[in-house]
């Protein structure tokens, strides 16, 4: 995420319109990716759709505020027939609904993982924080 020189959010400006509404978009948190410009969502349709995943209003948490899905919760996962982008191997499951455009980049359990710990990224077996390791 972009800040400026005070530690607030950068903002983009332009004209886009919400893919699900309709509504003007004059202000965003990121700038857009042109191939994407079709899926943005106006702040209240992401606010929808955001809150459909957890039924409410979703509780925040400093760094890394992403709900858990180990206590009770199922996630949803999509079924199909990916290849591993690294090793190749069989990809039959995964807990989101890829990209079309980036199948390519899809990567395995077990690359995912090695790939998370490269990068310093800490997991429940790993025994690290993450980023904001002290």
């Amino acid at each position: 995420m972009a800040y400026n020189n005070d530690f607030q959010r950068k903002m983009y400006s332009g004209n886009w319109k919400c893919s699900k509404c309709d509504s003007n978009i004059n202000e965003l948190p990121f700038e857009p990716d042109e191939s994407r410009i079709d899926q943005l969502l106006c702040g209240n349709c992401h606010k929808e759709k955001r809150n459909s995943f957890g039924g409410g209003e979703r509780e925040r948490r400093p760094f890394g505020g992403g709900r858990s899905f180990g206590g009770g919760e199922q996630r949803e996962m999509h079924q199909g027939n990916w290849k591993c982008s690294q090793c190749n191997s069989s990809i039959t499951e995964l807990p989101f609904e890829p990209d079309p455009s980036r199948v390519n980049q899809l990567l395995c359990r077990n690359c995912h993982r090695e790939r998370k710990q490269s990068f310093g990224g800490g997991g429940r077996d790993s025994g690290g924080g993450g980023r904001f390791q002290r």
